[in-house]
């Protein structure tokens, strides 16, 4: 049995999955203030699993935040309970067994790279387009980390020179939170569309709003829109350079803006080396349930893809 916890700032989600990955069991509950609570709902959520089906399953969490490679620390600036904590280390002391941690996008792309449909595909790109840029690279089945992992940080990659001529020579250079400046996160996130958007013509809209006027075809927004997709071709274009993947499965709020599917197709070879073919772009399957399942796959090693 697969067992796996999406952790967040205010809500824990858990899963039990069986050897057919199907969800056999789900729980959710707030996400405890401090360390030795966090510890004491976790362990419990297990321990009453393993009860409940007679065995002893293999625990995976996915969250918001990054391991540092040295020390195992968790860095976690939206968990404080867990920030700057060894939660896996401490985690395997109290169950007695393996405990697998990592990223929420990472979970988010490899819960979508072991989907059915998608099984035979060697390279996943899964891209969250939520408050920030996330994303994940499963390559033959296996998360790619990197040295510090970092790997898969795209939201803080800067914003391409082709950028500014994309957003029509009025593109603004915004401050993020990493401390550094023109990040990739401020621009195509739901929060960077609506500040584009407002940075434009000073009215404060939520994204679902934009994309509604869009659709009722008032003019301003129109043009909004369309510079808005090209700036996430040209951006795009740079992830497939580095990254070549098969398939890019797009999470997160503006993953709703079905839209997106059509345009960035059309508009990426302008922005791509002339022989480059654009990969198959999907939205994700598994809607928000793709953490939790992503996490307790983290145990299953190289399955997802083969060719």
């Amino acid at each position: 049995m697969l067992y796996g916890f999406d952790i967040g700032g205010t809500k824990i989600e858990f899963g039990a999955f069986d050897a057919s990955l199907r969800r056999v069991r789900q729980h959710r509950f707030a996400t405890p203030k401090d360390y030795a609570s966090l510890l004491d709902e976790l362990c419990h959520t297990v321990q009453q699993a393993d009860s409940e089906l007679g065995c002893q399953g293999s625990v995976g969490l996915g969250i918001p935040g990054i391991i540092d490679s040295i020390s195992g620390s968790l860095l976690a600036a939206n968990v404080p309970a867990a920030n700057g904590r060894r939660l896996q280390e401490d985690l395997q002391e109290r169950l007695g067994r393996p405990v697998f941690i990592d990223n929420d996008a990472n979970c988010f792309a490899l819960s979508e790279a072991m989907d059915a449909a998608n099984q035979g595909v060697a390279s996943v790109l899964g891209v969250i387009l939520g408050t920030g840029v996330g994303a994940g690279m499963i390559f033959r089945g296996q998360i790619h980390n990197g040295l510090n992992h970092v790997a898969g940080e795209l939201g803080h990659m800067r914003l391409p020179i082709d950028a500014m001529q994309a957003f029509g020579g009025d593109l603004p250079v915004f401050a993020c939170g990493c401390g550094q400046r023109g990040c990739i996160d401020n621009y195509l996130s739901g929060r960077g569309f609506e500040q584009l958007f407002f940075h434009r013509f000073s009215e404060r809209l939520a994204a679902q709003d934009i994309i509604q006027r869009y659709r009722e075809g008032h003019p301003s927004t129109v043009v909004f829109v369309e510079q808005f997709f090209e700036l996430t071709a040209c951006c795009f274009a740079g992830y497939l350079a580095i990254l070549d993947p098969a398939l890019i499965v797009l999470g997160g709020g503006l993953s709703n803006f079905d839209e997106l599917y059509r345009e960035l197709p059309k508009r990426l070879p302008r922005y791509m080396l002339k022989f480059a073919r654009v990969p198959r772009i999907e939205k994700a399957r598994h809607g928000d349930a793709g953490g939790v399942r992503g996490a307790a796959f983290l145990t299953l090693g190289t399955q997802a893809a083969t060719a």
